[in-house]
């Protein structure tokens, strides 16, 4: 395995790609390589969550047509669905996009240590966990490696890879490579909980928080001024809408367990707002109102797909 580990990749146009959960992310994610030529697998145990992720997936194809102006091959036909992780048997890089919780991403990643071939190169889209420990849920801490890949996947053009300190020379370099393939640029940084995009942003997202919990400004206000004082294609707040509020949440509590950081302590108005099932753009209202985008089933927040 020493050898292999340091190879340069080749070959990886149609490498058989498998993605865990079949939510925003995951099915992002699966059009992305799908896009790209490559057949795909989606593993999610939830009925419910396989049943809504082909209407998912052919929403997030004519958004690329709409938005992007660009011509989409035969991607419904490259993505199939399926219960089990032993569907991945023949997949050589697999994905996991399950919601940012320790225990179910070891279960997910010792499964598919047992399930996958030797080979396979397993890329987590965690938010904030670092690699290393991922890696150690499985016995080739060498082929474990993070893509953080940005909501909506298919519309953003870059994503935050991660190394650990295990993390072998092929599998960073052919996740690289096969990021080139779906036309996307890698921004490699190393291992540490939340990298580098959330480690920052998280941050910032509950000092936003914080600041609308103490009736400093409203978050319309927030917002504007990240927008228009320091160009912001976005504000904090809106930001977490699109990523999830319940994302955030767990993703804060991530942080906070990994560097014992008080600052990283959800703000109440977060946790309320999460309670009460006001989770950003997808349930309609979280810092902001979106009737357009209310959840008309419930489906797309349930299984291990739910990670936004």
């Amino acid at each position: 395995m020493g050898e292999s580990k340091d190879r340069e990749p080749s070959g990886t146009t149609g490498l058989p790609v498998g993605v865990v959960g079949a939510g925003t992310m995951g099915t992002g994610v699966a059009q992305c390589f799908a896009a790209a030529g490559h057949p795909v697998v989606v593993v999610d145990p939830d009925p419910a969550a396989r049943a809504a992720g082909p209407e998912r997936l052919r929403a997030g194809v004519r958004a690329v047509r709409l938005l992007r102006r660009r011509a989409v091959g035969p991607v419904e036909e490259r993505v199939t669905w399926a219960e089990g992780l032993s569907a991945l048997s023949g997949a050589r890089f697999v994905v996991e996009c399950v919601p940012e919780r320790v225990p179910l991403k070891e279960a997910v990643l010792g499964e598919l240590d047992r399930v996958c071939p030797p080979e396979t190169v397993f890329a987590s889209c965690t938010s904030a966990i670092p690699i290393g420990r991922l890696g150690s849920f499985t016995g080739r801490p060498e082929r474990v490696v993070g893509t953080h890949f940005m909501n909506p996947a298919p519309l953003k053009d870059t994503v935050e890879v991660v190394g650990s300190p295990h993390t072998g020379a092929h599998a960073l370099a052919l996740t690289v490579d096969l990021l080139a393939g779906l036309g996307k640029e890698a921004i490699v940084v190393g291992d540490g909980p939340g990298f580098v995009g959330n480690r920052v942003l998280m941050l910032t997202v509950n000092e936003a928080a914080a600041v609308v919990d103490e009736g400093t400004a409203d978050a319309d206000t927030v917002d504007r001024v990240f927008q228009d004082c320091f160009g912001h294609a976005t504000g904090p707040l809106r930001t977490a809408d699109l990523i999830g509020l319940d994302t955030v949440l767990d993703t804060l509590d991530v942080l906070r367990e990994h560097t014992g950081d008080e600052r990283f302590r959800p703000t109440p108005l977060l946790a309320r707002l999460v309670a009460e099932g006001n989770l950003g753009r997808k349930s309609g209202r979280g810092f902001h109102p979106y009737p357009s985008h209310r959840a008309t089933d419930r489906s797309r927040h349930a299984g291990v797909g739910s990670h936004v």
